[in-house]
């Protein structure tokens, strides 16, 4: 079979792209700018950019699937997704730099809603991640995806699992040991624990152990991963796999736009909502959805939200014997012995490794220096004069400086009013402390975040990483959302639902009342 058609739809893609990078880079729209963005509209480094990179390659492989002569093959069929690629790119462009900075024009016309201090896009968290989505479940649903970029949104999921890898590169030893422990006990008790309750409460329901095996794995773990993992060892049948998947995909959406709200309304921190995303959404995709929903412009909710993800993926191969010896002990003689070693090592997500390999190497100083932190490292030998502290700033300091007790805090504010930066990566770390404690004041408190910042650098190499996870995990987002359909969600059929969505409303809620309680933004 020859995938790749002769259709314009390519080229046209590319030639769009090509007049959106014209009219940035040649000024031609500095008005609907100014308009979107203010005097500094952020997205003009993109514009001039992205769009001419692409546009270029999206013209030449269109014109050469117009004029090519195609034959059946492997080059034949990545060729195929090219298309498909290229439509959800360009949706991602679009909505990025001009849908979702319209909608929040719209919406501070609005006014800030009641108390809250927000506006209404940012309590709703109608961002460019969300409304991507919004669009793909709209464009499969309603107008379906054409024939020419089938291929190409199939192939989104490579995106996110890339993303997933390369946030391997932006991890510390120090931040996973941080958040590492804190990801083994949360994961641990909740994942065993939403495990237990599906298998007691599909006994009570008395559907077949085999669907409730299968469903435990994908409610308690890590969603489709761990469905297609156990379902080898459960004997689960092909309706049943898609009742389960039916389930996680109702709920995961559910969560995917709701999470996002309450954590707005509840103004956690991105240290807890990316803890309790982590921890209480099923499926990696819509781990990672919700968490840059929740912070769209930067990837701090998203790096912890992952760590409990992975955390939950390598639990797997326990669930997986958990579930075997389950399996062999309610079904007795009828159940068929599988090698649950094969499966485990046949069904493991190998992007899991590949965010572990990337890890190891972070931590070799290989793209950062091996110290750093949040993808910073400290350096106070290169701060700019225009980043030391002000002689009216210093004399803030000193004004408050009678309210500091302790000595290690006394004697790293006494260095840093002496040479108006921080002096070492000590006394950066007690400072940050002091600055926390918000003993000095406001006014001090923001010298001193000043001051942080000044001596904390980003590797050139970390910065381009950051830049291409949020770009990776857009298209995956948004290509996820193009396979979403009214059909698969109502697979989920009648118990199997009921079963999914009560121990997904339990994890959901008493991981919510954890990460409240236990949890603050200085972890990290």
């Amino acid at each position: 079979m020859v995938y790749t058609k002769r259709n314009p739809a390519l080229l046209i893609i590319g030639l769009i792209m090509l007049a959106i990078w014209a009219a940035a880079t040649y000024n031609l729209m500095p008005g609907y700018l100014e308009h979107l963005g203010g005097k500094k509209y952020k997205y003009l480094g993109e514009l001039t950019t992205i769009p001419l990179y692409f546009g270029v390659i999206a013209v030449l492989v269109g014109l050469f699937q117009l004029a090519g002569s195609h034959k059946e093959g492997s080059l034949d069929y990545y060729a195929s997704t090219i298309a498909g690629a290229m439509f959800i790119l360009l949706i991602a462009m679009l909505v990025r730099w001009f849908v979702a900075p319209e909608v929040a024009v719209f919406s501070k016309t609005l006014g800030k809603v009641g108390d809250t201090g927000k506006y209404w896009h940012k309590l709703l968290g109608l961002n460019y991640i969300v409304i991507g989505i919004v669009i793909g479940i709209v464009i499969v649903n309603v107008f379906r995806i054409p024939a020419w970029a089938q291929n190409g949104v199939r192939l989104s999921r490579l995106g996110l699992k890339t993303g997933v890898i390369l946030l391997g590169t932006l991890y510390s030893a120090k931040e996973l040991q941080a958040l590492g422990g804190l990801s083994i006990v949360m994961v641990g008790f909740f994942v065993l624990g939403s495990v237990g309750l599906v298998l007691w409460l599909g006994r009570r329901k008395k559907i077949p152990n085999s669907m409730g095996g299968v469903l435990s794995a994908g409610m308690g773990v890590c969603g489709v991963s761990a469905t297609v993992a156990a379902a080898p060892v459960v004997q689960a049948k092909s309706v049943e796999i898609a009742y389960t998947i039916g389930t996680i995909l109702l709920w995961g959406v559910g969560c995917m736009f709701l999470f996002p709200i309450i954590g707005n309304v509840l103004g956690m921190t991105y240290v807890q909502f990316g803890a309790w995303a982590g921890t209480g959404i099923l499926n990696s995709a819509q781990v990672a959805g919700a968490a840059l929903a929740y912070q769209p412009d930067g990837i701090e909710t998203l790096k912890v939200a992952e760590i409990f993800n992975i955390t939950r993926v390598l639990v797997l191969p326990i669930i997986v014997i958990w579930l075997a010896l389950w399996y062999v002990k309610h079904e007795g003689e009828g159940a068929t012995k599988v090698s649950v070693a094969g499966v485990i090592f046949t069904k493991f997500p190998v992007f899991v490794l590949g965010f572990i390999l990337m890890f190891a190497l972070s931590s070799t100083g290989i793209f950062s220096p091996a110290k750093h932190y949040k993808g910073k490292y400290f350096d106070n030998a290169n701060v700019a004069a225009k980043k030391m502290l002000t002689d009216e700033e210093v004399g803030i300091l000193k004004a408050n400086a009678s309210k500091v007790s302790d000595d290690s805090k006394q004697k790293a504010l006494a260095a840093l009013i002496a040479n108006k930066k921080v002096m070492s990566e000590e006394d950066d770390n007690v400072l940050r402390g002091l600055k926390n404690s918000k003993k000095m004041g406001k006014k001090s408190g923001k010298i001193l975040k000043k001051a942080h910042k000044a001596v904390r650098h980003v590797a050139p190499k970390v910065a381009a990483f950051r830049n291409w996870i949020v770009w990776l995990f857009a298209f995956g987002l948004i290509g996820l959302g193009m396979q979403i359909t009214v059909k698969s969600m109502k697979q989920a059929g009648g118990q199997p639902a009921v079963i999914g969505g009560i121990v997904g409303f339990i994890k959901a809620g008493l991981s919510l009342a954890v990460v409240m309680v236990l949890l603050k933004d200085t972890i990290i």
